[in-house]
């Protein structure tokens, strides 16, 4: 069970952080200053230090040298947003800004317990390493992530050549992919490395607020501006900018990022001069930003400048046995932050792993190991215990092609002339539905029940009800 230190001098905070991570199957320690940290524990001993900025006497990133590795996550104000990308310069892990929620903090102390924990493992295995085993070492040290298919190995090669330069990138692919990975992977293989890494989901900040927390604003600016402030893109200054979701950026601040990425400078909400920034732009996006630009609703000058490199990231489904290989990674990394015995997945558990399409992609899948691994009572988890809507019943059965519905089926129901191919699946899936298994559709159409749930899911085609087939 991995042991964190929180030092905080309010009780209030470092109480309700304290039950907030044992909760969540961490062992907490406590103090109220750097001082009385020293005095009572062994700093280096804890797996990662979650220390406020300001504390009485010595400062919060006085630990990060107390500390000899052990990460460091200093917690601030956003008024000092500045000093922690400082203390980030002098060597703290991350910071968190205050007032954070719950979700934000246990994300962020997971994160960092598991890069630790992947770059120790990948300092033990790298002097073993040999020959063929190279590239899916080089794929979880490196650059960090799992997964050893056709198109992630060509993804890592573009990862490798793109990192070392300061060109803005693009990464697309379907929510939950691990877009943010590979910007922190491009990040962390970039000279800008030592500098500040700040992520930012332009979907998560409300459209009132978005220019002055990306760009910062004088005293005065709006009602509430009390006091000037540094926004994120300057707090970036000599390293990296991730914007996840850049498809939901309003249109006036797309148009201040046009200007940092076309002159290097911001210039604050209120404020009438501009100053200089030094900051490597990547973006994320699930959307179709091309299309977004054709109908207005994204600049299109800003849409060229993002495409200057382009990486999209697979989804989980097209993926093959890398889905066997992430699951059985979760399973480990769930079990040892929960302090559980060694689990193994039942063979009905590998095979719905394997069929089922995860359409959430490696966050549902996690999030499957998660709850399975909370639930699981004995040695074994079973596919029940994944909670996916997938059907149990002939899991085993790989005699259908996994290609698309094929004109030739014999399917009971032809096709009449004058339907299309898309047309008869909906009409033979509607007509069919309520007296058939999902196996027996997908077998009377020669697909597999993968290329059944996507066409349903792409012609919004709903499922009938549970137990409404006979034979189910």
């Amino acid at each position: 069970m991995p042991h964190i230190l929180i030092v905080e001098d309010e009780t209030i905070i470092r109480s309700a952080l304290r039950r907030l991570l044992e909760r969540n199957q961490y062992e907490v320690s406590e103090a109220g200053s750097v001082q009385e940290a020293q005095e009572r524990f062994n700093i280096p001993g804890f797996d990662l230090i979650v220390s406020d900025l300001r504390l009485p006497g010595a400062p919060g990133t006085e630990l990060i040298k107390l500390a000899q590795g052990t990460p460091v996550l200093i917690m601030t104000s956003y008024a000092s947003l500045r000093s922690a990308v400082d203390s980030m310069k002098m060597g703290a892990v991350d910071y968190i800004a205050k007032p954070f929620d719950h979700d934000e903090m246990l994300q962020a102390v997971a994160r960092i317990l598991r890069d630790r924990q992947e770059a120790r493992q990948a300092s033990a295995e790298r002097p073993a390493a040999r020959g063929a085993e190279k590239p899916v070492e080089a794929a979880n040290g490196e650059i960090g992530i799992i997964g050893s298919c056709s198109a992630m190995q060509e993804l890592y090669g573009k990862i490798r050549k793109v990192a070392p330069t300061d060109s803005t990138v693009l990464i697309q692919g379907e929510s939950g992919t691990g877009k943010e990975l590979v910007a922190r992977a491009l990040h962390n293989l970039s000279r800008r490395a030592k500098a500040p890494l700040i992520s930012v989901n332009c979907a998560a900040i409300p459209e009132t607020l978005i220019e002055s927390e990306l760009f910062g604003h004088e005293k005065g600016a709006f009602t509430g501006a009390s006091a000037g402030r540094a926004g994120l893109v300057e707090a970036a200054d000599g390293g990296t900018l991730f914007l996840d979701e850049i498809g939901e950026l309003p249109l006036e601040a797309q148009a201040r990022l046009l200007r940092v990425l076309q002159e290097g400078e911001i210039r604050r909400v209120g404020s009438v001069q501009s100053q200089k920034v030094d900051v490597r732009l990547i973006a994320a996006t699930h959307r179709d930003l091309k299309t977004l630009a054709k109908t207005g609703q994204f600049r299109e000058d800003l849409y060229y400048r993002l495409h200057v490199i382009a990486l999209k990231l697979p989804a989980l489904r097209e993926r093959g046995a890398d889905v066997s290989e992430i699951a059985q990674a979760f399973l480990v990394r769930q079990c040892a932050r929960m302090g559980r015995g060694e689990l193994r997945f039942a063979h009905d558990a590998e095979q719905a792993i394997r069929h089922y399409p995860w359409p959430g992609n490696v966050r549902e899948l996690e999030n499957a190991i998660e709850r399975a691994v909370i639930l699981c009572e004995g040695s074994e988890i079973s596919a029940d215990l994944l909670g996916i809507d997938i059907e149990l019943d002939d899991l085993d059965d790989e005699d259908f092609s996994d290609n698309p519905m094929q004109q030739g089926t014999n399917a009971s129901s032809e096709p009449t002339e004058d339907l299309s191919l898309e047309d008869y699946f909906q009409h033979f899936v509607l007509e069919h539905q309520d007296h058939m298994t999902e196996t027996e559709l997908a077998r009377k159409l020669g697909i597999s029940r993968k290329c059944l749930w996507e066409r349903r899911q792409r012609l919004g085609i709903p499922r009938r009800k549970s137990g409404a087939a006979t034979g189910s």
